[in-house]
């Protein structure tokens, strides 16, 4: 999957993840649930940074009041260096995609306890889509062979993962396609638009997102497949933080108000939405399942 351009971004940390205090109440430091004085709290590249950075900083500036500590916010380099940032203590609570959330759960013992609720409180999904220009002769999975497609990055759910297992479902071989990472859920969008793929993976969260900046018309372009609902992306804490600490975390995410995710929410195909709700393991069983059918590893992220 996906993602990018720095200077927007609050002290972010590539893949040293240096740390810049850049968010929330400078409240007292010495607070139990408050370790080494701050939280660290970091988000997948899912989006542009320059998108996603202000609107997480709402979230982290009202998870900082509630915790009466200060929360710095990162949005790291690629899913890979966020769960080697997890795994080496450099976060604390952190965003990841639900295919990232395996590995971290096996590398960072992350442990989910929140996710995106819709208004009516329900946890909310989204879908992974391969889409082709309106004009293509391209009709369904088995069409893409011989031709190229465009995938977001390596240990995107809806980005890589789904659309290989879709390939295979067809009876396509990998080596079939000409498979492109384009670095980013916009860029593999992009290159669709641009015509320099027949063929690109759009799910449900970046189509919305694009057609309200007014990037992507519909109208011009065409789905061939689209997956089965995917549990939106789950918060997680580092599993060694002390008990207290996560108890904290969980109930201050769950504590928050729509309002103070909304814009989060907006980016994540989520509006109008609802309060965080609660997660576990299970939630995202299907998750490792997919990740045992395909054979992947951590070194697929």
């Amino acid at each position: 999957m996906s993602r990018l351009a720095r200077a927007a971004t609050c002290g972010l940390a590539a893949l040293t993840l240096l740390l810049a205090g850049c968010g929330g109440s400078t409240s007292d430091a010495a607070s139990p649930t408050c370790p080494d004085g701050r939280i660290r709290f970091g988000v997948e590249p899912y989006e542009d940074p320059a998108r996603l950075t202000p609107a997480y900083q709402v979230l982290a500036d009202a998870l900082s009041q509630r915790l009466a500590c200060p929360v710095d916010l990162q949005v790291v380099e690629d899913y890979s260096a966020e769960v080697l940032a997890m795994q080496n203590g450099r976060l604390d609570v952190a965003q990841f995609g639900p295919l990232g959330y395996v590995f971290a759960s096996e590398r960072a013992h992350a442990e989910p306890v929140a996710s995106f609720a819709d208004a009516s409180g329900a946890l909310s999904t989204y879908t992974a889509g391969i889409w082709v220009p309106a004009s293509s002769p391209i009709t369904d999975i088995a069409g893409l062979r011989g031709r190229s497609l465009a995938l977001s990055s390596a240990g995107s759910t809806s980005g890589d993962a789904l659309p290989r297992k879709a390939l295979a479902d067809a009876g396509i071989a990998e080596s079939d396609v000409r498979i492109d990472y384009a670095g980013g859920h916009p860029e593999a969008l992009l290159a669709l638009v641009n015509g320099t793929v027949d063929a690109a993976e759009i799910n449900s969260q970046q189509l919305r997102s694009a057609t309200d900046a007014g990037t992507f018309d519909a109208a011009g372009f065409r789905q061939i497949w689209t997956s089965e609902p995917i549990p939106n992306d789950p918060i997680t804490v580092r599993g060694d933080l002390d008990p207290a600490v996560k108890a904290a975390v969980r109930d201050a995410l769950l504590g928050l108000t729509p309002e103070q995710v909304a814009q989060v929410g907006a980016l994540l195909d989520v509006s109008p939405p609802g309060p965080l709700v609660p997660v576990d393991r299970a939630t995202y069983q299907p998750l490792f399942d997919l990740a045992s059918t395909l054979g992947l590893t951590e070194e697929d992220v």
